[in-house]
C-alpha cells in the first residue's frame, strides 16, 4: 500500500504536540486547583479530624469551581474553533456553492502567512488552483465552440453551394467533373478537420496516455516518408534524407506517427513546383533532433509566433489549404513526449520545423 506523504507547504498542522503539552499543563494546572480547594494543607498534620459535614461542603463547592473551569475552557476553545476553522470553513462552502453556480472568478485569501501554512490554507490554496484551472477550461470551451464553429461554416457552405450547382441539367460534363473534385477535397478537408478536433481533444483532456517503448526512429522516419512518396512525385520535389542509423528512442509510436504526417504533408503542401524537402536526423546529447526543411512559401515573424496556436492561419497562402489544427496537435503531442519544437521561416525562402525528442 502506498504510504502518504505529507504536504511540505503544511508549516502549522491542526494537530500540533506543542499545543498538546500546553493543553496537558492547563488540564494538570486546573485539576490540581481544584485538590487544593477540596484538600487544605493544615490537615495534613497527623491525627486531623476532618468532619463529615466539611468534606461534604468542600466536594460540593470543587464540583461547581471544577464546572465552572470546564465551562470556561469550553467556551474559549468554541471561541478558538469559530475563528480558525468555523469561518474559513464558511469561506470554503461559500465559495464552492459560487463554483456550482458557474463563477470560476471566486478565490480565497489564505489565513496565515507562507511560513505559517496548516491544512486549512493549502486547501484554500489548491482551491484557488481549482478555480483558476476551470476557468481556463471554461474559456477554452468557449472561444473552441466559437472556432470551430466559424471553422465549419465555409466548408459547409462550399459543399452547400456547388452540390446545388451540380444539380442544373445545363452542366456539361467537364464542369460537374470539377464541381465533382471541388466537392470531394472540401468534404476530405471537413473529415480532416473533424478528425483532428476529436484528437486534440482527446490530448488536451488527457484521455490520451504515452505508450512508450523503445523503437527505431530513423525507420520510422523513413517508412513515414514512403506514404508521401506519390505526392513528391506528382509536384516534382527532391527529397535529401540525413538520418543517423539505428537512433533508438523511447516514445510512443502512434503518437509520433501524428508529428511526422503533419509536418511531411506540410512541407510538401506549402512548398513550390520542384523544391526541395531536407530531413535530418541526428544525436544531440541526450536528445534525438528530427529537422523538416522545405523551400516553400515561408512564414512572416508573426506568424512563426503563433503558428502553434489552434485555428491561427497568418498568411493567406497558408489558410487556403490549412484547417490550423494540424500544427496545435503536433505541439500538444510533442508536449506530452515531453520534448520541444521550434520553427525558423523566411517568406519566400522556405520554412524548417526543428523537433527535439528525449531518447529515454
Amino acid at each position: 500500500m502506498r504510504r502518504k506523504r505529507k504536504d511540505k507547504r503544511i508549516k502549522y498542522s491542526l494537530f500540533s504536540f506543542k499545543r498538546f503539552i500546553f493543553a496537558f499543563c492547563v488540564v494538570g494546572f486546573v485539576v490540581t486547583v481544584s485538590f487544593l480547594l477540596f484538600l487544605n494543607p493544615s490537615w495534613f498534620s497527623e491525627n486531623v479530624y476532618i468532619p463529615v459535614d466539611t468534606i461534604k461542603q468542600r466536594a460540593i463547592s470543587t464540583f461547581f469551581n471544577i464546572l465552572f473551569l470546564c465551562l470556561s475552557f469550553a467556551i474559549i476553545d468554541s471561541i478558538r474553533r469559530r475563528i480558525n476553522f468555523g469561518k474559513p470553513l464558511e469561506k470554503i462552502l461559500e465559495a464552492t456553492r459560487e463554483i456550482i453556480n458557474g463563477n470560476f472568478k471566486i478565490r480565497l485569501e489564505p489565513i496565515h502567512r507562507r511560513g505559517f501554512r496548516n491544512e486549512l490554507d493549502v486547501i484554500m490554496e489548491d482551491f484557488n488552483k481549482m478555480a483558476e484551472e476551470l476557468d481556463g477550461n471554461a474559456s477554452f470551451k468557449n472561444d473552441f465552440i466559437a472556432d470551430v464553429s466559424h471553422e465549419f461554416k465555409t466548408p459547409l457552405s462550399v459543399i452547400q453551394n456547388y452540390a446545388t450547382m451540380i444539380q442544373e441539367p445545363g452542366l456539361d460534363e467537364k464542369q460537374r467533373q470539377e464541381y465533382a473534385k471541388i466537392l470531394c477535397d472540401t468534404s476530405k478537408n471537413l473529415s480532416e478537420l473533424v478528425s483532428n478536433i476529436l484528437k486534440l481533444n482527446k490530448l488536451e483532456n488527457q484521455q490520451i496516455f504515452p505508450e512508450k517503448k523503445p523503437y527505431n526512429l530513423s525507420e520510422q522516419l523513413c517508412e513515414c516518408m514512403l506514404v508521401y512518396e506519390a505526392q513528391f512525385e506528382k509536384k516534382n520535389i527532391d527529397i535529401k534524407l540525413d538520418l543517423d542509423e539505428d537512433l533508438i528512442i523511447k516514445a510512443d509510436y502512434d503518437l509520433l506517427l501524428h508529428v511526422w504526417n503533419n509536418l511531411f504533408s506540410n512541407a510538401i503542401k506549402f512548398n513550390r513546383e520542384g523544391g526541395k524537402i531536407e530531413l535530418t536526423l541526428e544525436k544531440q546529447g541526450r536528445f534525438a533532433v528530427v529537422k523538416v526543411k522545405d523551400t516553400g512559401c515561408g512564414m512572416t515573424r508573426e506568424t512563426s509566433e503563433h503558428i502553434f496556436e489552434k485555428f491561427y492561419q497568418g498568411d493567406t497562402s497558408r489558410s487556403t489549404q490549412g484547417n490550423g489544427l494540424g500544427l496545435a496537435l503536433v505541439k500538444r503531442v510533442i508536449d506530452i513526449t515531453g520534448g520541444d519544437i521550434q520553427v525558423q521561416s523566411e517568406v519566400g525562402t522556405g520554412t524548417e520545423f526543428i523537433v527535439f525528442l528525449p531518447m529515454q
